[in-house]
């Protein structure tokens, strides 16, 4: 196996079966076998400077959100770093882990999980999770879904390659859960009301709080869901 030749980029693992996919900072990912989309995207982005590589997250996000939100139509958003939401709860993520060889991105292999058909979810997580079929009452076909993502990613990927960054970085904010809209955040045990106004191409959440705006970095804040759904 030494020997053989190295995969192209673009390559495309899907899993018909995952029961521990992990998540941003070693979080869990559970997923009913057969129902829904668990796929792995091989890319080598040399092109980015590791210190940008959220840009990578950035892209892929706003593929996968453009690719459900012309299935779910209004209510879809991208939760800061790497979740896909519709309203209130999650029905995507992703993990992005990157291979940083000198000063660039050797390669990387984007992990994405969506619930697309499945109905019910284990108890715990039941509040939090949604997916395609709860939303459209009706089963979607899973290859086509992933075609179209790849496509949009595919998309996204190459002009994240032509280096429209700033364009990018403004999708993504468009598309931001709770962007500039006030809500509740924990952090340290302390819940206070803020507005995010900002995340930088670094990755960096900034939020306006009465104290003037503060930057966060992954896992230093948490989200407080809203009471009304």
């Amino acid at each position: 196996m030494s020997n053989s030749a190295p995969l192209p980029e673009g390559t495309v693992i899907m899993a018909d079966d995952q029961y521990a996919g992990r998540g941003q900072q070693q979080n869990t990912w559970y997923t009913e076998p057969g129902k829904n989309l668990t796929v792995s995207i091989l890319l080598r982005p040399d092109f980015l400077a590791p210190d940008r590589q959220f840009l990578l997250n950035m892209a892929i996000s706003v593929a996968i959100h453009d690719t459900l939100k012309g299935i779910t139509g209004d209510g879809l958003s991208i939760k800061w770093p790497n979740d896909i939401y519709y309203k209130h709860k999650k029905i995507g993520g992703m993990l992005i882990e990157n291979l940083i060889s000198g000063n660039k991105i050797k390669s990387c292999i984007a992990g994405i999980g969506i619930n697309v058909n499945q109905s019910v979810f284990k108890a715990g997580i039941l509040d939090d999770a949604g997916s395609l079929y709860q939303i459209l009452h009706e089963d979607v076909n899973l290859i086509q879904l992933l075609a179209q993502i790849c496509s949009h990613i595919e998309a996204a990927y190459l002009k994240l390659r032509a280096g429209t960054y700033p364009e990018l970085r403004d999708v993504y904010l468009q598309h931001l859960y709770q962007y500039k809209v006030k809500a509740h955040y924990r952090q340290n045990g302390e819940i206070f009301e803020a507005e995010i106004v900002d995340v930088s191409e670094k990755g960096i959440l900034s939020i306006k709080t009465r104290n003037g705006v503060i930057p966060y970095n992954f896992k230093e804040i948490e989200f407080i869901k809203p009471q009304a759904q």
